[in-house]
């Protein structure tokens, strides 16, 4: 299984002003982290001017982040998410809720496959 679960989420045809709404995207993420099992440490966001927002949800098991273009409706996220308990799938679910995408994208990678392998010099990589 590995370490860990990364969701990389293109999401196209989004409502322009939601991906422009720091409250409802923060809102929204940090729901998100709640549905993927995971504990929410912190976050930061921001507003760019004159468009556009970037945010990440710290959670213990590692982060949920944002990056929007509303000037092109789309939106990409990160979820990445570790241990057993958690489900980063539950995440995309509120977060394809939250933003109504018209089409989306989805790359699962997994994280931590070979850690039984340890590496002990750089130049062996």
């Amino acid at each position: 299984m590995g370490l860990g679960r990364q969701l990389i989420v293109e999401l196209f045809g989004c409502d322009r002003d939601l991906l422009d709404s720091i409250d409802k995207l923060r809102r929204a993420l940090i729901e998100a982290a709640k549905a993927s099992r995971s504990t929410v440490i912190g976050h930061v966001f921001h507003k760019f001017s004159p468009q556009g927002v970037s945010g990440v949800i710290v959670i213990a098991e590692s982060h949920l982040a944002i990056h929007t273009w509303p000037e092109y409706g789309y939106a990409a996220v990160d979820i990445f998410t570790c241990g057993k308990h958690t489900d980063p799938w539950g995440a995309l679910a509120v977060i394809k809720e939250a933003l109504k995408p018209k089409r989306i994208a989805v790359m699962e990678v997994r994280r931590g496959l070979m850690v039984k392998e340890l590496v002990t010099e750089p130049s062996a990589i």
